[in-house]
């Protein structure tokens, strides 16, 4: 029970990783906040997940929003311990192709988001505190047709080297965890010839589960990597390690 009497907030809860995330972070004795943009897909996950969860609708790239979730974080447990910054979306478009929206859409929700997230969790943590980003291991590859999404996890991952020595005074610490090809809902809308593709590009022999992700999560949120700051932990199958 690791997480017992712990406050965690997971952002895009509503469904694949972030949906395992929260079930693991409760079935460890911790409560949890969901946020997402679709109230009936929260309402589902929560009914889903039992006690201890908490769904909150609200966009995290509107800073009004991600005001109301601290507020609510604030006046309902009065701290946040572990905060999962999720929220994520992988749009295709090779370079010819991409327009303002397309590249706008993207880093306002992988990179300017999680800085905002971040940063107005702040107040509510303390010594002891953890923040685990949900980058992918499209951070250090050039998958064609995803160079504004390979850039903005980029993003992420270099604001953990940043975060990690800004807050290392305040006891908190911050790492990232990179999934490769994993079974959640965007990837199930990929064609089969993407997935066969991936899934030969992985040692294992396998897309990842969510499950195993949010198993890499929860020891990065947990003291039991007390000693880990700024890190990355590539959930993967191997595709990018060896």
């Amino acid at each position: 029970m690791q997480f017992d009497g712990k406050v965690a907030l997971v952002t895009g809860g509503g469904s694949g990783i972030g949906l395992a995330v929260a079930r693991a972070i409760t079935a460890q004795g911790g409560s949890v906040y969901i946020t997402g943009r679709r109230q009936t897909e929260l309402e589902k996950a929560a009914a889903e997940i039992g006690t201890q969860v908490f769904p909150i609708q609200g966009d995290v790239t509107r800073l009004d929003d991600l005001d109301r979730v601290y507020a609510q974080i604030e006046e309902k447990h009065g701290k946040l311990d572990t905060l999962i910054v999720n929220a994520g979306v992988a749009p295709f478009a090779k370079l010819e192709d991409v327009s303002e929206e397309h590249y706008d859409s993207i880093f306002n929700l992988n990179a300017r988001a999680t800085l905002f997230t971040v940063q107005k969790a702040l107040p509510l943590m303390s010594a002891g505190g953890t923040i685990v980003l949900i980058g992918s291991v499209a951070d250090a590859i050039g998958t064609p047709g995803y160079g504004a999404y390979n850039a903005s996890k980029a993003a992420m991952r270099s604001f953990a080297r940043t975060w990690a020595n800004e807050l290392a005074e305040s006891g908190i610490r911050v790492n990232v965890v990179s999934p490769g090809p994993t079974e959640t809902p965007m990837m199930a809308a990929a064609s089969s010839e993407v997935r066969a593709t991936l899934k030969s590009l992985i040692p294992l022999g396998r897309v990842g589960r969510p499950e195993e992700v949010a198993a890499a999560t929860c020891f990065l949120a947990s003291d039991q990597s007390s000693f880990i700051a700024g890190a990355e932990l590539c959930v993967d199958g191997g595709m990018t390690q060896v």
